[in-house]
């Protein structure tokens, strides 16, 4: 058996390919120099491991002699985890995608000794197919350039290197060239609206992601306008998600994306931080419609992370793979026999429930879904909805049970600070929905947990943890979603400690992650040497982007703490990039939400008197988007939003704007009355 470096690494990702052929590196000091000592270009090689088209390429080539034996001789050959390094990953990303066209995983790049990309692509098949060259001349051809046109290559990785520096601008305009009124977010809307599937949900066509900040963004829309159109599509698209396939409707959780337009065929894999956006926003939704559907995608989808995802001390995994066995989906699919031996007398209303057929509904095997709402079928079968919700209960759980005698899929154990921080901030909102406090009580043990194994004891952050040990210093989304986190948990528990400690982040932030002169903050903290281009994210991609929340956080946290150079830095993030957002909302959804909540005005509420949980418990239960709320047993001098109040022992509820208070009112009905005015205002 084959064995290289990357046995000696922490991620499962790297650790699969420990035993290739191939000479990996992981991406390190030796590695750089080896190449500039032996004058090589370097492959660079970036996955993660629960990707399906990863796998199958290492199959195909990495684990082949021959091909290894070329690498091996022409290249310096380096693995990357995409999800430990996500900051290299975006960097050769947009590299592959100014020469291709088009990204994904794994990512293939080549680059010079001193780390400018000159080629790279995504896939690459062992012989030639799909339009593609084979690996291998693809490898042949590289290694000639290289010796024998050289001056050409370094010319291009010049260029190269040169364009992605002034692509990390795009969209910026100078602050304050541009503001946002109300018909701007409605031209948002509308164009938000105009993308969307009416028929299955989502938006554009397949591959189809949920999309979660246009979902909330509708919502918030709705909340702000009462376009009853944004609420539909947002609906809709929840609807069709939770019915899919790419729902597990066995055990709860989403997988990453669909193949097709209908939410039928997912790639398997489950990641943390879709399941943690898609949890916030099915909370939002519930309470915008008490849909008993997403209370029981909440419960589920909870259920399956503390199931599947929770460790031992508290924290959250990254990812389940999309394959078992080597085949991709094999763990969820069902045979038409298979069902009807578990569930005996209940297999023909189950299948014809869940679209379970002889010939199946996807690649000979069925993936369970709803075509339908459950009601109407009831209703077909002579049942009330609740009779037949009850059967369908008793039947999932026995495929579940006879599901978990299967091989499973690999999990990803490694636990990432930005992920978990997206999933605490996620159980803080289902808790406010939802009022149990079992996820309040998981979301306070996996920050305690967060705030101690992060540390990297140099007054910063890790990115990283495995087998009790922190790595990699932290990057913007890490500092940005768990400061978001601190302040959502301090909304729902009223523990002032942790918004303190989100101030605190958020200096840290500001001074070692700010561009100067732009407001915005680069992806990577100062003094990192192993870049050639210091990103600068402002898309809303699979997850927000720092800059966005970093909006948010400055604009909450300046708020309360009376920081208005917070405040305002938070206003010119916005106005620089008003124009692109007003074009494109679906690529920067989260900088939408920021700029609708900013345009109709966040509602400042404080409430101050003994008892306050109770009162504080009822007001998030409701859906009160782009708020800001404190509470305390009395005034607190430090925070403006909370000084001044007079002592009550019930508690007192002020609706607020710019430090300005109503009259204070006692009962949350009351509360939203005043907010209801105002809206109409």
């Amino acid at each position: 058996m084959y064995t290289n470096r990357l046995s000696r690494e922490t991620s499962p990702y790297l650790l699969q390919h420990a035993h290739n052929p191939v000479d990996w590196y992981p991406w390190s000091e030796e590695a750089l120099k080896k190449a500039k000592e032996e004058d090589k270009p370097i492959l660079v090689s970036i996955g993660y491991a629960a990707c399906h088209w990863c796998h199958v390429m290492e199959k195909e080539s990495f684990e082949d002699p021959a091909t290894a034996e070329l690498m091996n001789r022409h290249f310096v050959n380096i693995k990357i985890d995409r999800e430990e390094r996500p900051d290299l990953d975006q960097v050769y990303m947009d590299a592959v995608q100014a020469i291709a066209g088009q990204g994904g995983w794994p990512l293939n790049v080549f680059l010079t000794p001193d780390l400018k990309p000159f080629y790279g692509g995504t896939y690459f098949p062992p012989v030639q197919a799909y339009n593609r060259a084979s690996w291998k001349d693809v490898l042949s051809a590289i290694a000639d350039s290289f010796a024998k046109k050289r001056h050409e290559i370094e010319s291009q990785a010049d260029n190269l290197t040169e364009h992605m520096q002034q692509a990390n601008n795009f969209g910026l305009a100078s602050p304050g060239d541009s503001t946002v009124s109300v018909p701007d977010i409605e031209q948002m809307a509308q164009n938000v609206l105009k993308s969307a599937d009416k028929v299955d949900g989502g938006f554009g066509r397949a591959p189809k992601f949920p999309q979660s900040f246009t979902i909330r963004f509708l919502l918030h829309h709705y909340y702000h306008t009462q376009n009853k159109a944004a609420l539909d599509q947002a609906c809709l698209s929840l609807d069709k998600m939770a019915m899919g396939g790419i729902y597990d409707q066995l055990r709860g959780g989403f997988a990453r994306y669909s193949t097709d337009s209908e939410w039928l065929a997912p790639h398997f894999e489950k990641m943390l931080y879709d399941n943690a956006l898609l949890l916030t926003t099915y909370a939002e939704a519930f309470q915008v419609t008490g849909s008993l559907l997403y209370r029981r995608v909440i419960e589920e989808t909870i259920g399956f992370i503390e199931a599947e995802l929770l460790s031992p001390e508290g924290g959250f995994y990254a990812a389940l793979d999309a394959d078992s066995e080597g085949v991709e989906g094999k763990f969820y699919v069902w045979q038409k026999d298979e069902v009807e031996q578990v569930l005996g007398e209940q297999a023909e209303r189950f299948c014809q429930v869940y679209d379970v057929s002889e010939q199946g509904n996807w690649e000979h095997s069925t993936i369970l879904r709803l075509k339908k709402p459950v009601a109407l079928y009831a209703g077909e079968m002579g049942m009330t909805e609740h009779e037949l919700n009850e059967d369908l209960n008793i039947a999932r759980g026995k495929l579940l049970q006879a599901r978990a005698g299967r091989i499973r899929p690999q999990l990803d154990d490694k636990i990432l600070l930005g992920w978990n921080a997206l999933m605490n901030n996620a159980l803080s909102k289902v808790y406010g929905a939802l009022g149990d406090a079992r996820f309040l009580d998981l979301a306070v043990q996996n920050m305690r947990f967060l705030l101690r194994a992060f540390d990297d004891g140099q007054n910063g952050l890790a990115h990283t943890y495995k087998n009790g040990s922190a790595r990699y210093p932290a990057f913007l989304d890490d500092y940005a979603f768990l400061i978001e986190a601190l302040i959502q948990l301090q909304e729902v528990t009223g523990d002032p400690e942790y918004l303190d400690r989100a101030a605190e982040l958020a200096k840290t932030v500001v001074d070692r992650f700010s561009e100067e002169g732009t407001g915005f903050f680069f992806f990577t903290p100062e003094g990192q040497q192993d870049m050639i281009v210091r990103k600068k994210e402002i898309y809303d991609g699979a997850i927000p982007s720092g800059n966005s929340t970093m909006c948010w956080n400055l604009y909450y946290l300046g708020l309360v703490t009376g920081n208005i150079e917070w405040v305002n830095r938070s206003a010119r993030m916005m106005s620089s990039l008003a124009e692109v957002v007003k074009k494109y909302p679906g690529s920067f959804g989260v900088w939408a939400t920021n700029m609708q909540a900013f345009t109709f005005g966040v509602s400042e509420i404080a409430v101050v008197g003994e008892h306050f949980h109770l009162v504080t418990k009822e007001i998030i239960r409701n859906f009160i988007p782009d708020r800001i709320l404190q509470a305390a047993p009395s005034a607190v001098s430090r925070y403006p939003l909370l000084a001044n109040k007079p002592e009550s022992n019930n508690p007192l509820i002020y609706l607020c704007k710019n430090y300005t208070c109503q009259n204070p009112v006692r009962e949350v009905n009351q509360l939203l009355m005043q907010l209801k005015f105002v809206r109409k205002l």
